[in-house]
C-alpha cells in the first residue's frame, strides 16, 4: 500500500522557520515534490527534487528561502522553510511520481501519482 505521510507543520511567526518531512512507502518513487494550497486558491507548485537528490527546483516565490532535500532513505524528503511570510500560509502537500518524466513535469499537479494528506502551515504577522 502506497502512503505519503507529511509532518512538521504548525504555527510560526513571520521570519521564523519550519521543517516539513514526508515519508513515502509502498514502492519506489521517482521525483518528489511539495505543493501548497491556500484557502480558496489552486494547489500550486513549491519545490521538487530528482530521484538522485542531485537536482532541486523551486517556485520563484520561495527561492532563496526554502530548501528541499532527500534523506538517506530515498523515499524521505524534507522541506526546510526559512524567513517565512504570512503569504506562505497554506496546506502543504507532498507528492511523488511513479515513473521518470523529466524536470519539465515537476511543476504540474497532474504529473504526480501519489499525494499525502497535507500538513497545515500558518505564518502569523
Amino acid at each position: 500500500q502506497v502512503q505519503l505521510v507529511e509532518s512538521g507543520g504548525g504555527l510560526v511567526q513571520a521570519g521564523g522557520s519550519l521543517r516539513l518531512s514526508c515519508a513515502a512507502s509502498g514502492r519506489t518513487f521517482y521525483a518528489m515534490g511539495w505543493f501548497r494550497q491556500a484557502p480558496g486558491k489552486e494547489r500550486r507548485f513549491v519545490s521538487a527534487i530528482s530521484l538522485s537528490g542531485g537536482s532541486t527546483y523551486y517556485a520563484d516565490s520561495v527561492k532563496g528561502r526554502f530548501a528541499m532535500s532527500r534523506g538517506n532513505a530515498k523515499n524521505t524528503v524534507f522541506l526546510q522553510m526559512n524567513s517565512l511570510k504570512p503569504e506562505d500560509t497554506a496546506v502543504y502537500y507532498c507528492a511523488a511520481q511513479q515513473s521518470y518524466r523529466g524536470s519539465l513535469s515537476y511543476t504540474s499537479t497532474a504529473q504526480y501519482d501519489y499525494w499525502g494528506q497535507g500538513t497545515q502551515v500558518t505564518v502569523s504577522s
